[in-house]
């Protein structure tokens, strides 16, 4: 019943932007935080962002901290990842994720935190 669709990913060169869409359906999902994650090719999946319910708060990763920007419109069950100063580390399959079990903190971190995921899409950053 529940779906993420995803989309924005890319071909681009390092230094350039993106921003991926994960729209959820089958739901409302204001009162969820909401994730992205990245899988490169090779290596386990990884935490990029979160927005905690009802997107007052927001963190990241260390390593996209200050190029990313994570946000939502919970009018559209939309999630949203602003993605600038792109390098190749960036490439990688990103996923969106939906915690819709209960909540006790305003952050997760590891994909076994949610229940609902995005099919994924792909992100390349050229040299």
């Amino acid at each position: 019943q529940v779906q993420l669709a995803e989309s924005g990913g890319g071909l681009v060169q390092a230094g350039g932007s993106l921003r991926l869409s994960c729209a959820a359906s089958g739901g409302t999902f204001s009162s969820y935080a909401m994730g992205w994650f990245r899988q490169a090719l090779g290596k386990e999946r990884e935490f990029v962002a979160v927005i905690s319910r009802y997107g007052g708060s927001t963190d990241y990763a260390a390593s996209v901290k200050g190029r990313f920007t994570i946000s939502r419109d919970n009018a559209k069950n939309t999630v949203y990842l602003q993605m600038n100063s792109l390098r190749p580390e960036d490439t990688a399959v990103y996923y969106c994720a939906v915690r819709g079990t209960p909540h006790y903190s305003d952050f997760y971190y590891y994909p076994n935190e949610y229940n609902y995921w995005g099919q994924g899409t792909q992100v390349t950053v050229s040299s």
